[in-house]
């Protein structure tokens, strides 16, 4: 199993770190070239589901912090 690591960004995108596999909702296969990519998190993004930048230009708000006792 791969090593992937996933840092949100604040008021950013969550950014995954690590060889991953990455999937359309049609189940097709995205091809991922780069070692870390950006994933949108604001759901404003025209590269979706990659991130472009949107999120800082419509004052994207995240929220203040994950709840470590919901991720189970």
């Amino acid at each position: 199993m791969a090593q992937v690591t996933i840092h949100p960004r604040k008021n950013g995108p969550y950014l995954i770190e690590g060889e991953v596999d990455l999937f359309d909702t049609e189940g097709n296969k995205i091809a991922v070239e780069k070692s870390t990519i950006a994933l949108c998190r604001c759901g404003a993004s025209s590269r979706k589901p990659f991130c472009d930048g949107t999120h800082s230009r419509i004052g994207f708000e995240a929220a203040g912090a994950i709840n470590p006792s919901s991720a189970e």
